[in-house]
C-alpha cells in the first residue's frame, strides 16, 4: 500500500470532521449557555428541564446519544407530519451537540458560581442589569475560571467524533476503516497510527487556541484581584 495514497484518502475525509466538530462546538455552547441560565437564576419548571438534560448528556453514553439522535428523530419528525431526511452527518452533528452542551453547562455552571459574591454585589451597586453584569462584571472572570475544563471538554468532543462512524457518518475513522477492508486488512497498524497522528494534532490545535485565550485573559484570573476585575470591567 503506498502510504501517501492512504494518507490523502483520509484527508478528503477530514473537512467533514471539522465541520461536525465546529457545528458540536457552536451548537454546543449556545446549549450550555442557555442551560446554565437556567440553572443558576433557577427559572421554575425550565431549570428542572436545564437539569434533566444536563443529567442525560453526561449520564447516557455518547454513542447510545447518537442511536438516539439517529433513530429517534426520524420518529419525533414522523408524529408531526414530516418527512424523514435526516442523514448520519445531521444526526451526528445533533446527538454530539446535544452531548457537549450538557457537558460544557456543567463546566459554566460551577465558573459562574466561583466568582466571588462581593463582585455581583458591586456591579449590582452600579446599577447594572443582570445583562450588563454577565458582560462586564461576572462573565470574563468566569470565564477565566471555565476555560481550562472548556478546553478539556473540546478535547472529549475532539475524541468522540470517533464514534459517529457507527451511524454512517463517513469522517476520517469510517474511511480508515473502508481503507483497511479494501486492502484486506493487511496495514491496519500504519492506518491506525495516521489517525493517532491526525487526531493527536486537533487536540493540539485545540489546545493551543484554548491556551492563547487563557493567556490574554489572565487580567480577570485571582492574581488580578477582585477590585481590579471590578474596576478593569467597570471602564
Amino acid at each position: 500500500m503506498d502510504l501517501s495514497i492512504m494518507i490523502s484518502e483520509l484527508l478528503k475525509a477530514l473537512p467533514l470532521t471539522l465541520a461536525i466538530t465546529f457545528t458540536a462546538m457552536v451548537v454546543g455552547f449556545a446549549l450550555a449557555l442557555i442551560a446554565t441560565t437556567f440553572r443558576v437564576r433557577r427559572i421554575p419548571v425550565l431549570s428542572q428541564l436545564a437539569d434533566l438534560y444536563v443529567s442525560y448528556a453526561r449520564s447516557v453514553p455518547v454513542v447510545l446519544q447518537l442511536f438516539v439522535a439517529f433513530y429517534g428523530l426520524p420518529v419525533l419528525m414522523g408524529a408531526f407530519g414530516v418527512e424523514d431526511f435526516v442523514s448520519p452527518t445531521i444526526a451526528a452533528m445533533l446527538g454530539l451537540s446535544l452531548y457537549h452542551g450538557g457537558y460544557l453547562s456543567e463546566v459554566l455552571r460551577p465558573a459562574y458560581l466561583a466568582v466571588e459574591r462581593g463582585q455581583h454585589d458591586a456591579a449590582d451597586s452600579l446599577g447594572y442589569s443582570f445583562r450588563q453584569k454577565i458582560l462586564r462584571v461576572v462573565g470574563p472572570q468566569a470565564v477565566h475560571i471555565a476555560l481550562p475544563g472548556y478546553g478539556n471538554s473540546i478535547i472529549y468532543l475532539i475524541h468522540n467524533i470517533a464514534l459517529v462512524m457507527y451511524i454512517g457518518a463517513a469522517d476520517v475513522m469510517a474511511t480508515a476503516h473502508l481503507v483497511m477492508e479494501r486492502d484486506y486488512n493487511q496495514y491496519q497498524f500504519e492506518t491506525y497510527l495516521v489517525l493517532a497522528v491526525i487526531y493527536s494534532l486537533l487536540c493540539l490545535a485545540a489546545w493551543l487556541i484554548v491556551r492563547f485565550f487563557e493567556m490574554r485573559n489572565a487580567r480577570f484570573g485571582p492574581d488580578a484581584g477582585p477590585a481590579k476585575a471590578t474596576m478593569m470591567a467597570s471602564v
